[in-house]
């Protein structure tokens, strides 16, 4: 299977965690002929039509490109307490036996991206050992933005038992290594971090343009009903508003630059190049990436 590919000077990796199902009835605006209507575009990879249930992939995505090697978003992670979330929790997958199988060392890593702070986008952050989480990653700088830092910390307006839970696992840990940011981030001189706040107030897009351009999305799309739907919410949204104007923007300024749309959660190719056709999106090219 492969599970790489180049765009322009820069190559790409997926490393799959785990895959599960979810209710479309968390696209609470989206009715069921909706779905039906986009079949084409969803079944087999997106849609269980009989169950009505819309696949996700728990995936990585390793960047390698100006000498770096970049890990943007980091999945669920092993052996989490996870109530809130129950697919997730205590999880136990072979991610890094899969990471070390696409060529990479955990210890080469230069810089991983949290696109925002939800529980599986930071979960291989960190590793038990001995009974201590420890950074996966020992010589990486963890970037985080930092609005949503604020929000889901301790005296922010997201703090929960959740949060606290995910924070001490998978963020208080990796403190030292952390770097947070507001605004525009140059992390390189083919990689850019940009806000894209609604999904969290903290969510970003990293944009790659290294010869062939790409975007990655982390939560903006979870699938890819919202193609044609790019008003549809998603229960996950903290501010479905913000989520939809900061979803057709993106997919706006992806679609002139004909840049590859890569959102965390996509199964099958895993992203695509799209096209606008007025006030919806349709995809133009997958990624050439074997489907999942």
């Amino acid at each position: 299977m492969s599970n790489r590919v180049r765009l322009g000077n820069a190559v790409l990796t997926r490393v799959v965690e785990t895959r599960i199902e979810l209710g479309t009835s968390l696209f609470g605006d989206t009715p069921p002929e909706a779905w039906a209507e986009n079949a084409e575009l969803l079944e087999p990879s997106f849609w269980n039509r009989d169950a009505e249930l819309w696949r996700i992939a728990m995936q990585t995505w390793v960047v390698q490109v100006d000498g770096l090697t970049v890990v943007v978003d980091t999945g669920v992670g092993n052996d989490r307490e996870r109530p809130q979330m129950p697919p997730l929790d205590h999880l136990s997958t072979d991610f890094l036996t899969a990471f070390g199988e696409a060529g990479f060392d955990p210890g080469a890593v230069d810089v991983v991206v949290n696109t925002h702070l939800h529980t599986d986008h930071v979960g291989w952050n960190t590793t038990s050992v001995a009974g201590s989480w420890v950074p996966t990653f020992p010589n990486a700088r963890y970037v985080m933005p930092e609005p949503d830092y604020r929000f889901f910390s301790p005296d922010g307006a997201g703090w929960s038992d959740a949060a606290a839970i995910v924070f001490a696992d998978s963020v208080f840990p990796v403190s030292d290594q952390m770097e947070l940011w507001s605004d525009d981030l140059q992390l390189s001189e083919s990689l850019r971090l940009r806000p894209a706040p609604g999904h969290s107030p903290g969510s970003s897009v990293l944009w790659l343009d290294a010869g062939k351009p790409a975007v990655f999305v982390g939560d903006l799309t979870h699938c890819p009903i919202q193609l044609p739907r790019p008003h549809a919410s998603c229960a996950f949204d903290v501010d479905a508003d913000a989520a939809a104007f900061t979803r057709k923007r993106i997919f706006t300024e992806a679609a002139r630059a004909r840049a590859a749309v890569i959102p965390a959660h996509y199964p099958g190719h895993g992203g695509a190049t799209i096209v606008a056709r007025g006030d919806r999106f349709e995809v133009d090219d997958w990624l050439d990436l074997d489907p999942i």
